[in-house]
């Protein structure tokens, strides 16, 4: 047996997306400042691990399911289970005892955590097994799999909350949710835009995935604004709700967008491969830039910004105007 491609398709290289973890963690300190920080932080440490076991079984199922997809794709067709490298009834083995041992593992921190992990892992059989198969249709394929990004937050929200041993935590605010989950849409869109751009055939791309057999460039690049705008609108939301200071950080984030659109153009983009995304020195400063920003402005007061927005005009002026 080679073990090393029983690892390749549980694909540790891609545990990095759950940083998404982080700013559910971040949440919860801003508001709830006196959760206990060792435990609070062993606690979301211990969710991340989760959240590794949990993707990592999705991902063994995706590789399971879509191998004859990826015989049609220029690059994945090496991968272990289309070469044959897996036997299937061991790598099926794998997806039930990774999931097993994430969920299980959730239930130690807490009921709502394990719930959460458990969304993410049926999101994973969602979008992979027939006869619902939900990557398989235009643009639910791209909401389908960025709804991930919201759970990671949940997970890293209610992590934290478990510190405090409380049965029925809140839900974290709905903005930030949808905020996160348009987020997500948008570098999801964008990696079947630049897919579609390295395959260059049509016919192919179809084979490789259904979807692509509706998708045109075009398409693809109206639903990316598409996108751009909800998360714009949703953060609006949060930022003027709860904190006005985030609106210093939205250039270095509208930049680090750019650079991710930008590249999507290029010729076997690395935006195709969102766990390799650091070798682009530009976009890995930008987003650590924004990231920072972001984490220190959630907890820094700027009394001037706020007084700049504050409203000028009383809601009943408004209604008599409108009248």
């Amino acid at each position: 047996m080679n073990i090393r491609a029983y690892v390749r398709i549980a694909r540790p290289d891609h545990w990095v997306k759950n940083v998404f973890v982080a700013p559910g963690l971040l949440l919860a300190f801003f508001f709830m400042p006196t959760l206990p920080l060792t435990r609070t932080l062993l606690l979301t440490a211990a969710g991340v691990v989760c959240a590794c076991l949990i993707a990592s079984s999705n991902y063994v199922l995706n590789e399971l399911l879509d191998a004859a997809h990826d015989r049609h794709h220029p690059d994945k067709r090496y991968r272990p289970v289309p070469s044959g490298e897996v036997n299937r009834a061991a790598g099926y083995a794998l997806w039930l005892g990774l999931a097993v041992v994430g969920v299980a593992l959730s239930l130690w921190i807490s009921l709502p955590f394990a719930l959460a992990g458990l969304s993410l892992w049926v999101m994973g059989v969602l979008y992979n097994v027939p006869p619902i198969r939900l990557k398989d249709l235009p643009y639910t394929d791209v909401l389908s799999e960025s709804i991930n990004n919201p759970i990671r937050l949940a997970m890293g929200w209610y992590a934290a909350l478990a510190a405090v041993a409380d049965g029925s935590p809140p839900l974290p605010p709905t903005s930030v949710l949808g905020a996160y989950w348009m987020f997500g849409a948008f570098l999801m869109a964008a990696k079947r835009f630049a897919e579609l751009r390295h395959i260059g055939d049509p016919a192919r791309a179809g084979d490789y995935r259904k979807s692509f057999r509706y998708y045109t460039e075009t398409r693809l690049a109206v639903s990316i604004i598409n996108y751009v705008t909800l998360f714009g609108m949703f953060a609006g939301v949060f930022i003027s709700r709860y904190r006005m200071e985030l609106l210093l950080a939205a250039p270095l984030v509208a930049l680090a967008m750019g650079r991710y659109m930008r590249m999507a153009y290029a010729s076997d983009s690395l935006v195709q491969h969102p766990e390799r995304l650091y070798q682009d020195r530009r976009l890995f400063a930008l987003v650590i830039a924004a990231f920072l920003a972001c984490a220190v402005l959630m907890f820094v007061n700027v009394p001037a910004l706020r007084t700049f927005f504050l409203p000028r005009y009383p809601a009943s002026a408004l209604e008599t105007d409108s009248r």
